[in-house]
């Protein structure tokens, strides 16, 4: 390896040596070879770069050495060009980093003092030069490869072991020599002049050159000394107010916090004041005998002039100024990269590990921002800052870490004292800064399981124990949190109908994605800041687990016994602290993917019993604050008021009366739909909790929630299904309908005990409907309960038309579960085609052989004679009545109804005489009901009701009210496509001249409508909703279906295709032409000359006596071809 090496450096020397003369020759600098210098600089720096692997032998260096301070000798510094003296500087760094090892201490010396010269601008005796950035960079790298800590990895081969420490003991005994002293001092002053320069590659290496002199270098009196400069100028540095955008970036943050952080740790560690006797330490029982005696050094202070001596009036004034610079770096905490924000965590772990004595007014300071930092975005940052709290807190001197652990207790008391204050000041960045603290700590207590038990952080959760509990004030700091906070109202109006219920008329398996909707509170400006206070809660709750059910307890009471706006925020703090106890949160996908947890004993009984007293609040009707009495004082002394006037307060003219004073307000509508919102949420936490255990409480419950979905309220409306969902995913059933279909006796329960006389609720039915809709198609197994009880309830209440209407919507839904359950298949109907002519040579034929005579005709007259034998006869008459009787046993066999359709007919049958009530409502829902039934029943089973309730149906069809004559329209639709042969003759003698009628009027009608088309010749309306649209689509199918079966007598036949032409406009509605083109292709059936004529009379195709049906207002070409295609 010496070989080798030997041979590499003859080799570079040969290299080096023309260069080297060169340089030599052309020493002097003059206008003429400054060219020519610095290429031959520029190539002897490429050469040097090259070979950077290679250790430079003393000689070697020495020889490149030579011609590089012959130029600076021969020539004057302050005339040396820049770009001449950046190559030199640039060879010289190349050259020390080899040559450090076993260069002179007076080379050393005068290269230090030259780089500080150039960095200073003092090149002569008394005249400063500023050199340029490029210049002084070059300078202060020169200097960074003369200081910087090496290790033995790049000593020379054969050197001895330990070369490095004594190399570096050398030079720092000879840099805090007396003399040499002021020289670093004005290094120190020139490097916080070029630590502020805009060039950042010149700012970057005065930092890092900066903290390795001090660290290295400079003496502790010394770096006492200079620490009022360093910190002031640090923290310009680091806070970027110099700086166009107002903040400094990542890596100068960190290089001017190191730079404090050393600075700081040498200057005014407890270790150096100790020592100095600026401090005393006292850990064990020798030194509490001596803590009245003044400290005194434990080694000799004398120091030089300009070096600082501790004592304890230096320290508590440099302390209360550091202090103040401290706090003013505060801002970094929310510097937007992670290197700034990391490099802040290690600083202050640093000083609070090393300055626990001397600096305990910033411990705060310092602990605030690990707290900060450990709930930042970034998860480095957060890791970093997590991981110092923890070493602080439990690595190091006991005595340090019970300081800082009481420290850490009296943040957490005084969080929660500041944070009313905050909200009630609308500072929403201080509440997260606040909330983000507590949260912060409750996770320390969180992590004491994974920590040896000695360490002391048991007295955090200790802490948050005695805050939540029966000694920790409460009634104190919850009153007045509860005081500031206030929720605003639901963000969306009252709409007559829910969210819940457009999802649930929908689709009902959309329900599984239902949350619970936010809230808004009002003093909290930011959504964030409304999170974090919610964090908050749900940590202290994780972190105090059963030791703050005291507090959910008090607030639960607060907020079901309290009748203010602060019940509301009270149920709201309950909610998120049971979520921190049982870990479960209400938001999120999270819950789903929750593997099975078992809770203790006394959390479930404390479950079970809020569960209960929540519920009764469903069995209490508010009351009405108009009605309610005021309660007077029996005696006349007048109550004292405190009160805030702005203004000028009015004086009353009657000043012998009392002055009248409001009554106290009741919680406002918005707000007690708030408060059932959050009391929905302890059901859901409750289920999570006892999990299958939870179905014991249903009968509680299941009322409740289902109130809720039916609440005209949108947030109410959605939580009661988020709640809903949320036991159901909690007790392990596929779905809410599952729930209920598995406790519908516990629903029905509760339904049938709010609508007696004793304890009646008007939503009952409203329930009672959507129970029914939720569970679907397996109500079926069900519906006699239901059925039963409806008629039971229509029996007692016919005469209150809101218990009718909503009975009768349970009963529409559970018809409408039968018919998705049991489909009914339509009866194939024949076509009568004996009156149809579909070819006429027939009678072509019959014309030509009309008078032929019949071949082998017998004229013989026999006398009256029977023309087929008696027994024949007899057996035929005979014949005839044994399939007859066949046919009718099968009939009967057939007739046999299932439940269902049981059941049906029992609907019908009792609810047909509701279609004479007065409210216009409930009929429409029977002929709906009617409608519905029609494809489950038999037509053995529903025309006899059907018989018995035409005249009433009939009536319907002159109704006053639209939308009754449209479920009229309807039944009468359902009631021609499925059981056709018995209302062929009703329809054509009943119906037909009704509808025909009520076309005309139709037509009037939607000329002076709002909502109908525009244009020349439009029908109809733009919607598809509209009453008129329906009732126009279930007469156009009525009578396409009646065409279809029956076969009709031209006149009305001829009527029909005349009255229908307008909806083959192309300016109708897409739906009714495509429904209009279906009636006339079965009129085409029946009688397709009629339709072809009247339909190219109408189009303008025809001439002469057919010319009056030409109507030129209707374009109906398009659908014309249409049909002729078919």
């Amino acid at each position: 390896m010496a070989t080798s090496s030997d041979g590499r450096q003859q080799s570079l020397f040969q290299k080096l040596k023309p260069i080297c003369v060169s340089l030599l020759e052309k020493s002097q600098l003059t206008p003429v070879n400054v060219p020519t210098v610095l290429r031959l600089l520029s190539d002897l720096e490429n050469i040097l770069h090259h070979e950077s692997d290679l250790q430079l032998s003393a000689s070697l260096a020495s020889y490149v050495f030579y011609p590089i301070s012959t130029i600076l000798r021969r020539n004057v510094l302050a005339q040396v060009p820049d770009r001449v003296l950046e190559q030199v500087l640039n060879v010289l760094a190349v050259l020390c980093d080899s040559w450090w090892w076993d260069c002179e201490l007076e080379v050393w010396t005068q290269l230090f003092m030259l780089c500080s010269s150039i960095l200073g601008g003092l090149e002569g005796k008394g005249k400063d030069k500023t050199r340029s950035d490029e210049t002084r960079q070059a300078a202060a790298m020169c200097l960074l490869a003369l200081t910087r800590e090496r290790d033995n990895s790049k000593t020379l081969s054969g050197a001895a072991e330990g070369l490095f420490s004594t190399r570096i003991a050398s030079l720092q005994s000879h840099a805090q020599s007396t003399e040499f002293i002021p020289v670093l001092g004005q290094t120190i002053d020139s490097l916080l002049t070029t630590s502020k320069s805009r060039h950042r590659p010149l700012q970057h290496v005065s930092l890092r050159l900066l903290d390795v002199i001090i660290r290295v270098y400079a003496p502790n009196g010394l770096v006492a000394s200079v620490l009022p400069g360093v910190i002031s100028t640090m923290s310009r540095v680091a806070l970027g107010t110099q700086e166009s955008t107002g903040r400094a970036s990542g890596d100068i943050v960190a290089g001017a916090l190191l730079v404090m952080q050393n600075t700081v740790v040498i200057s005014i560690g407890d270790a150096v004041c100790i020592a100095d006797g600026a401090v005393r330490s006292v850990v064990d029982l020798e030194d509490l005998v001596h803590l009245n005696r003044p400290p005194s050094p434990t080694k000799n202070t004398a120091t030089a002039p300009y070096l600082i001596t501790r004592t304890p009036s230096w320290l508590q004034a440099s302390a209360s100024q550091l202090h103040i610079a401290l706090n003013a770096l505060t801002p970094l905490v929310y510097h937007p990269t992670a290197v700034a924000l990391i490099a802040l965590a290690n600083m202050a772990k640093e000083v609070l590990s090393t300055t626990s004595l001397t600096l305990p007014q910033s411990q705060p300071l310092l602990l605030s921002w690990l707290l900060s930092l450990s709930n930042s975005s970034y998860p480095r940052v957060a890791e970093a800052a997590y991981t110092s709290l923890l070493q602080v807190l439990t690595e190091g001197p006991a005595n340090v870490r019970q300081v800082l652990l009481q420290t850490l207790i009296h943040i957490s008391k005084e969080c929660m004292n500041s944070l009313p204050i905050s909200i009630a000041s609308q500072a929403d960045a201080r509440i997260e800064h606040i909330t983000g603290h507590v949260e912060a700590i409750c996770r320390l207590a969180m992590s004491t399981s994974d920590l040896p038990k000695n360490i002391g952080l048991s007295s955090i959760s200790g802490t948050l124990h005695y805050i939540l509990g029966p000694g920790g004030g409460i009634e104190k700091w919850g009153w007045t949190l509860l005081s500031v906070l206030q929720f605003k109202p639901p963000p969306v109006s009252i709409n007559p109908v829910s969210i819940s219920q457009l999802l649930l008329e929908g689709n009902s398996e959309a329900v599984q994605g239902v949350t619970f909707p936010e809230v808004t509170l009002k003093n909290v400006l930011s959504g964030s800041a409304t999170d974090s206070l919610a964090r908050m809660f749900r940590a202290l709750g994780h972190a105090s687990g059963d030791h703050c059910l005291y507090a959910v307890e008090w607030f639960v009471k607060l907020g079901l016994h309290s009748k203010s706006d602060v019940a509301v925020l009270a149920l709201w703090c309950a909610v998120r602290l049971l979520e921190g106890v049982s870990g479960i949160p209400l938001t999120g996908d999270e819950f789903r993917n929750r593997s099975v947890t078992s809770y203790n004993k006394r959390l479930e009984k404390f479950i079970r019993s809020l569960t209960r007293e929540v519920a009764e609040l469903w069995t209490v009707e508010p009351a009405d604050p108009s009605t309610a009495p005021l309660k007077v004082r029996e005696d006349n002394e007048p109550l004292p008021r405190t009160e805030v006037v702005k203004g000028v307060k009015g004086i009353r003219l009657t000043l012998d009366l009392a002055e009248p004073r409001p009554p106290t307000t009741p919680i406002a509508n918005d707000q007690m739909l708030l408060h059932r919102t959050f009391c929905l949420q302890l059901f859901a936490l409750g289920a999570g909790i006892l999990q299958a255990r939870f179905t014991g409480l249903l009968i509680h419950v299941i009322y409740p929630v289902l109130h809720s979905i039916v609440s005209l309220n949108h947030h109410c409306s959605l939580s009661g299904m988020a709640a809903l969902t949320f036991i159901a995913n909690a007790t392990s059933y596929a779905s809410p309908g599952s729930l209920l279909l598995s406790h519908f006796d516990y629903a029905l329960d509760g339904v049938s005990r709010r609508l007696n006389r004793r304890w009646f609720d008007v939503d009952a039915t409203k329930v009672f409907a959507v129970l029914v809709r939720l569970v679907g198609s397996d109500i079926v197994e069900k519906a006699e309960d239901v059925v039963e009880e409806c008629f039971d309830r229509l029996d007692e209440y016919h005469g209150y038309e809101v218990i009718v209407e909503g009975l009768m919507e349970v009963l529409g839904e559970v018809v409408k579960a039968i018919e998705t359950d049991e489909p009914h298949v339509p009866d194939d109907v024949a076509e009568d085609n004996s009156q149809l002519v579909r070819d006429l040579q027939p009678l072509y034929e019959w014309i030509i052989h009309r008078n032929d005579a019949p071949l082998d005709y017998d004229d013989t007259d026999y006398g009256p004679a029977p023309h087929e034998a008696w027994g024949d006869l007899k057996h035929g008459e005979g014949g005839q009545d044994e399939p007859r009787t066949a046919e009718r046993d099968e009939n009967t066999a057939e007739q046999v109804l299932t439940s269902a359709q049981s059941l049906t007919k029992q609907m019908v049958s009792r609810s047909i005489h509701f279609l004479t009530y007065g409210s216009p409502v409930i009929r429409a829902r029977i002929l709906s009901l009617l409608t519905s039934a029609t494809p489950v029943m038999p037509e053995s089973a529903l025309l006899p009701s059907i018989h018995q309730a035409w005249p009433f149906i009939l009536n319907r069809l002159n109704d006053q009210e639209l939308f009754v004559v449209s479920a009229a329209a309807e039944l009468v639709e359902a009631l021609a496509s499925h059981v056709g042969n018995f209302m062929g003759r009703r329809i054509w003698d009943d119906i037909w001249p009704r509808f025909h009628a009520i076309l005309k009027k139709l037509e009037a009608a939607d000329g002076q409508s709002a909502l109908a088309r525009r244009g020349y010749g439009a029908v109809g309306t733009e919607s598809a909703y509209t009453t008129s649209h329906r009732l126009y689509r279930s007469i156009i199918k009525t009578m396409t279906a009646a065409v279809d079966g029956v076969h009709m007598q031209d006149a009305a036949g001829w009527d029909v295709i005349l009255a229908f032409r307008r909806f083959l406009h192309c300016g109708a509605h897409a739906e009714l032409q495509m429904q209009a083109r279906e009636l006339y292709t079965a009129l085409s059936k029946g009688n397709e000359d009629a339709v072809w004529l009247a339909l190219m009379a109408t189009s303008g195709r025809l001439t002469g006596d057919i010319a009056f049906l030409r109507e030129t207002q209707w374009d109906i070409n398009e659908n014309i071809l249409l049909l002729l295609d078919k």
